[in-house]
């Protein structure tokens, strides 16, 4: 382990995120301490790539990554970005075990905590109630998956950009300019535009 911190102060972290949707006992958060594994991830590691079965639903105790896909165009197309105590996986690729179609990086030096699928299968069969936990954060995924899309068509730019620093104020001074026009759907040229006429209206 590179980190200089305990691995008790990481399940502290995972175990408060967990908790804000079900109540959890001290040996239920005992036995989910136990399925987890610690990783540290380098910045500019790929986690998952095209092709491959993700094997991994793993919450970010430190650093920033970004999950994407390559269009028919051969562009990249930014799904999400994920920050600390966040959730980061390709769902249906790790519940069905197919290859994915996305990639998963590592934009910073990531330490992350990993439940694969056996381990999780494991922690549902002695934990029942984490059933509803991860239920709970597949349908927050959805929730936002159906919102960005409703947002990509009925908003400008210009919307889109002031709601995604409303929402994610973090992660602008975290990740580069032309990552986040991909993630809104447009040019870095554009984008560009966009801040410049923001900061006149200030």
């Amino acid at each position: 382990m590179n980190s200089n911190a305990p691995l008790s102060t990481y399940f502290d972290q995972i175990n408060k995120n967990v908790c804000k949707n079900v109540a959890f006992s001290e040996e239920e958060l005992r036995i989910f301490n136990e399925h987890l594994q610690y990783k540290t991830i380098k910045k500019k590691t790929f986690l998952l790539q095209e092709g491959e079965i993700c094997n991994f639903e793993a919450f970010i105790i430190k650093g920033c990554m970004r999950k994407y896909y390559i269009d028919k165009n051969g562009f990249e197309v930014i799904l999400q970005f994920a920050i600390e105590d966040w959730w980061v996986s390709d769902i249906a690729s790790f519940h069905d075990q197919k290859p994915s179609d996305l990639f998963i990086e590592a934009l910073e030096d990531c330490e992350i905590l990993v439940l694969t699928p056996d381990r999780k299968e494991d922690l549902l069969a002695k934990a029942p109630k984490f059933e509803r936990q991860f239920r709970l954060l597949v349908q927050k995924n959805l929730s936002a998956t159906q919102s960005r899309l409703i947002n990509s068509i009925a908003q400008t730019a210009h919307e889109r950009y002031a709601d995604f620093l409303k929402k994610y104020p973090k992660i602008p001074q975290r990740v580069a300019q032309h990552y986040i026009a991909s993630y809104l759907g447009i040019s870095a040229e554009f984008l560009s535009k966009v801040r410049a006429k923001m900061a006149k209206e200030k």
